[in-house]
């Protein structure tokens, strides 16, 4: 992918939205800044919404890039007309929602958006300078995108707080989905298989014996440790990754054998009328995911403008004092700790997940033995002093399905009732075409 197609992809990506109702794609709605004098030819007012007006400017530059992109991908164009219509529709959509996300008092400050295209530029796997220089080579202006980014993530921000909370979704759905036919495909298990083909020279019985022998030998060694792709550059031969692949995309003579491997095993040669192939599972998801989880509780002190740091930590190990002299630690957590979520709970958290709790807590409970009452640490909540009370490992195949469909089933939802509210607003808003 050429710089060019990574920004357009990438900014398609962040227009999804705006775009759907358009005739193409939002990556192609990216149009150069035009110059004061271009903009002097045809700049006007062409719509009043509410408090706010369209230019011409604006649906010029909308429509110069989309008639650009229809004459470069070779498609016969629609109507003049159809195409202004649409774009003109659009632009009073975007108005009506910039001016709700203003009222309502959201704002993207300059930090979020630099995130923003940061992000972006990362995903295609370039520095902000080079993106802005992909961008000005495109002939787009970087600013001018910098600011239709803004107003997209708060067109984003307006359409999420209004429209999701029209979004409901039951249990009964969810598990009706994963039993439907679509339901098991989306969430059906995921492989990365490396695949090395061995060609046979020719039909002879010779050369495929000789093939054989060669797959077996590639194969011993790795099975002994070799590395699997250095073992196959070194003979000459051309691994290739699969990448990530549900079942029924995998090769049917693949297939049979991939989900019976272990992650990091690699497979007995397989002969097809090419060759010999040898194929390694590098990794898999969606299937058999387990992850350590930990059971703790905890009491937390606050330093506030009675107690100060000096004095929580030292209050915070004088109980830590207490539990070990053998003083029950849930009822300890009852009567002094300040977390309020836990602390009627005895300071229990329940089993939580890596990555579910803050850096600091997450270090100490990993290095804390069961039962280990744990020295006093400070995070950004206050002084904690924790005791660890279990570890397992859990199967989290099932509540990942369930996440699936449930992110599936939003979206549908989601899109229909944006298509509602949308053609709501639109209805009730002030719109005077020129």
């Amino acid at each position: 992918m050429n710089k060019k197609t990574a920004v357009r992809s990438a900014l398609g990506q962040q227009f999804r939205q705006w775009s759907a109702r358009l005739l193409l794609p939002a990556a192609l709605m990216l149009t150069p800044v035009l110059s004061s004098a271009e903009t002097q030819l045809f700049d006007g007012v062409i719509a009043i919404v509410d408090d706010d007006v369209v230019l011409a400017s604006q649906l010029q530059n909308r429509l110069k890039q989309v008639e650009a992109n229809i004459k470069k991908s070779g498609k016969k164009a629609p109507p003049i007309e159809k195409i202004q219509r649409e774009i003109l529709d659009q632009l009073i959509l975007e108005s009506i929602q910039i001016q709700m996300a203003y009222r309502a008092g959201v704002r993207i400050s300059d930090e979020q958006l630099n995130q923003s295209m940061q992000r972006i530029a990362s995903q295609n796997r370039m520095s902000l300078l080079e993106f802005k220089a992909a961008l000005e080579s495109d002939g787009l202006s970087y600013n001018a995108t910098r600011e239709q980014i803004r107003r997209e993530m708060l067109i984003q921000r307006v359409q999420q707080g209004n429209v999701n909370q029209r979004v409901q979704i039951t249990d009964q759905e969810i598990k009706n989905f994963l039993a439907s036919e679509e339901g098991q495909a989306l969430t059906a298990p995921e492989y990365r298989v490396l695949h090395t083909l061995l060609p046979l020279n020719d039909s002879t019985s010779g050369s495929e014996l000789k093939a054989s022998r060669e797959a077996d030998r590639l194969y011993q060694a790795i099975n002994k440790g070799a590395d699997y792709s250095k073992t196959m550059t070194s003979e000459g031969l051309k691994p290739s990754d699969l990448g990530w692949r549900k079942l029924d995309d995998i090769p049917s003579l693949l297939a049979g054998v991939v989900p019976t491997l272990k992650e990091g095993a690699t497979a007995e040669p397989l002969q097809s009328g090419s060759g010999f192939h040898l194929i390694k599972l590098l990794d898999k998801r969606g299937e058999g995911e387990v992850i350590p989880q930990t059971q703790a509780r905890h009491i937390l002190l606050k330093a506030s403008a009675i107690r100060d740091e000096a004095a929580t930590e030292a209050a915070i190990k004088k109980l830590r004092e207490r539990a070990l002299a053998g003083e029950d630690f849930g009822e300890l957590a009852r009567e002094y700790s300040e977390d309020i979520g836990s602390a009627v709970e005895g300071g229990d958290l329940n089993w939580t997940s890596p990555g579910q709790l803050v850096p600091a807590f997450q270090t100490a409970m990993d290095n804390a033995s069961i039962n280990e009452i744990s020295p006093a640490f400070r995070s950004q909540y206050g002084w904690h002093i924790l005791q660890v009370q279990g570890r397992r490992d859990k199967d989290v195949t099932e509540d990942l399905r369930k996440n699936m469909a449930k992110n599936f089933i939003h979206k549908r939802k989601f899109d229909d009732e944006l298509a509602v509210w949308l053609q709501k607003i639109r209805d009730e808003a002030y719109v005077d075409i020129k």
